[in-house]
């Protein structure tokens, strides 16, 4: 045997990533941490308006990735740590800077139970990957809870309200917003969507109408939007035990 067969054999491979999906989290990264600083200058609506273009950033990563088959183990972590400055780190941080810091120590503490909350909530999904049902998220997924904080600035902007009138009112939606993060309810995923496959002309028609309506009022829409996603998990889950529990008296009778 040829001695350089050999060595080609011996060689290691040298491994490398994926350009392009990487590329879209590397950028959403960066809407978080740009976030932070608008915040940290007062430019609170920017720094709100970062977060939703790291949201929208975040879910054409995934996407590009499946499109052209280029999934890697890499891609999933990169994709962790993005979404932890994104929705965890830089939603609490623009809270905190702009109504919580006037709270002194229950606003840090609220701060902080939302960023644990985040990383609670991403170490949990990826241990649950593979095993748990595709069709439901469990907990309310970070972007969600970072579009509801990012979405209250984004209106309180707006509207011109001064957060000193509603620091305290601040703090129960980020805690809440953090809590839902690491509870089980199950919410929507919308995973089982197929965007490249046949839907009625109606379908079209309700999505138009949805744009129209968000680019009427994007602030005040799109935190009821998210809101009310929040509360869509609770009554999923209630009406899920419901069912359970008829089922359960249906068998015992």
């Amino acid at each position: 045997m040829d001695s350089n067969d050999e060595e080609t054999k011996t060689k290691p491979r040298r491994r490398g990533i994926y350009l392009l999906p990487n590329l879209f989290t590397t950028a959403a990264l960066f809407s978080g941490f740009f976030a932070i600083l608008a915040a940290m200058d007062g430019r609170f609506e920017t720094a709100a308006i970062a977060v939703f273009l790291a949201m929208i950033l975040d879910g054409l990563d995934g996407r590009v990735a499946r499109m052209t088959n280029t999934q890697s183990a890499f891609g999933a972590e990169y994709d962790s740590l993005s979404d932890m400055v994104a929705f965890g780190l830089a939603p609490a941080l623009v809270m905190y800077v702009w109504a919580l810091k006037d709270l002194g120590k229950p606003g840090w503490f609220v701060a902080f139970v939302y960023i644990a909350a985040a990383a609670l909530r991403l170490a949990r999904f990826n241990t649950q990957i593979g095993s748990a049902d595709k069709r439901y998220f469990q907990g309310l997924p970070s972007p969600s809870a970072a579009a509801i904080l990012a979405g209250a600035v984004w209106v309180a902007a707006d509207y011109q309200v001064d957060p000193a009138n509603v620091s305290w009112a601040v703090a129960i939606l980020t805690l809440v917003s953090g809590l839902l993060m690491v509870s089980n309810f199950r919410y929507h995923s919308f995973k089982e969507i197929d965007p490249r496959g046949r839907v009625p002309f109606i379908a079209l028609v309700v999505v138009m109408l949805a744009f129209a309506i968000i680019l009427w009022q994007p602030p005040l829409v799109l935190f009821l939007l998210f809101l009310g996603y929040a509360v869509s998990g609770l009554v999923l889950t209630l009406v899920e035990l419901r069912r359970k529990r008829a089922r359960r008296k249906a068998e015992g009778g």
